[in-house]
């Protein structure tokens, strides 16, 4: 089995990059540490803050935030880096060459339970010529990502890694090491399970409450098939059971907020795994375009997310162009 650094280095992975994501394991095998032991470090529950996003912060949210602030800060090629759990970016050697944006811990409603959770993470190049700190740097296409992965920290911390030749998983070791344990992943194209959260199907449009009723009926509806459903609450472990035997997970817009056009968050969450998604052969979309197609215009901004094996995708599509 290869080590990650030598796997990237073979296949001729720019050297400044790989040592970005070198940096970026040290901080993740130190919140799998923290995570795994739990309650003995008093590090479950949650703070009495709330972060930009109005959610309240569980102790790990804050932790794993501050590890990889820290980490990343620590090394130079770092221009600057953005969370889901901070206001505004925090912006580090002036001469660095990346941005980092990431989720430190995704699912964390799910720590005290002790089910999935992940670090999400996205790197861009700061823009040629650049010279004041300001957040329009990281207002980039997701396309522009250089590499994007996270971090599942189940029972084996697992990363997913693209670079923009194809996806590898590489599996955290007794040694400290992440290993190569599978390579060039694929989306199976078609599947029979779907992840969504039922308990909005109330407020969801009518072209994705007619799409899931359609599912539901199985194989004596129009589909023709008997579906599963899956709902995790870790869009990390969603995406990881999508890469690892296909499926398609979805947070459509509901009605409730109806001013924000999803709940997931664009720079944390939707262009890092769109990326991933699209790089093992699958689609993923708003529902009506390419999520990395979208121009971002703040750095919390929220987007739908449809993604998954390319077949199921295409007809969720379909039922929205019917519209």
């Amino acid at each position: 089995m290869q080590l990650l650094s030598n796997y990237l280095k073979h296949h001729d992975t720019d050297l400044e990059l790989v040592e970005l994501i070198d940096t970026l394991m040290i901080a993740c095998k130190e919140i799998a540490l923290q995570l795994r032991e739990g309650a003995l470090a008093g590090i479950l529950g949650t703070t009495n803050d709330t972060n930009v996003q109005g959610e309240t912060q569980k102790k790990l949210d804050v932790i794993s935030n501050d590890v990889l602030k820290k980490v990343l800060l620590d090394n130079p090629l770092v221009r600057g880096l953005a969370s889901e759990e901070e206001d505004d970016p925090v912006f580090g050697n002036p001469n660095g060459r990346f941005l980092v944006t990431f989720d430190p811990l995704d699912g964390s409603s799910n720590i005290d339970i002790n089910v999935s959770v992940g670090t999400i993470f996205s790197i861009l190049e700061a823009p040629e010529g650049a010279t004041d700190d300001n957040v329009d740097m990281f207002l980039q296409a997701g396309r522009k990502q250089v590499a994007s992965g996270y971090v599942l920290y189940g029972p084996s911390a697992v990363l997913a890694l693209t670079t923009g030749h194809g996806v590898n998983m590489f599996t955290l070791a007794h040694t400290g090491d992440f290993l190569l344990t599978r390579e060039n992943v694929k989306i199976p194209e078609e599947t029979k399970e779907f992840a969504i959260n039922m308990s909005n199907h109330r407020f969801w449009e009518p072209s994705m409450r007619n799409y899931v009723d359609d599912l539901l009926k199985g194989a004596e509806g129009p589909r023709g098939k008997n579906y599963n459903m899956r709902w995790i609450a870790s869009m990390v472990a969603e995406v990881h059971r999508v890469l690892t035997r296909g499926g398609i997970f979805t947070y459509p817009w509901d009605s409730r907020e109806p001013a924000k056009p999803g709940k997931l968050r664009l720079m944390y969450e939707g262009n890092p795994m769109s990326l991933l998604i699209e790089q093992a052969g699958g689609i993923s979309s708003t529902c009506y375009s390419d999520i990395l197609d979208i121009q971002p215009d703040h750095i919390h901004q929220r987007v739908s997310v449809a993604l998954g094996s390319r077949e199921e995708v295409e007809t969720l599509l379909q039922y929205h162009c019917d519209c």
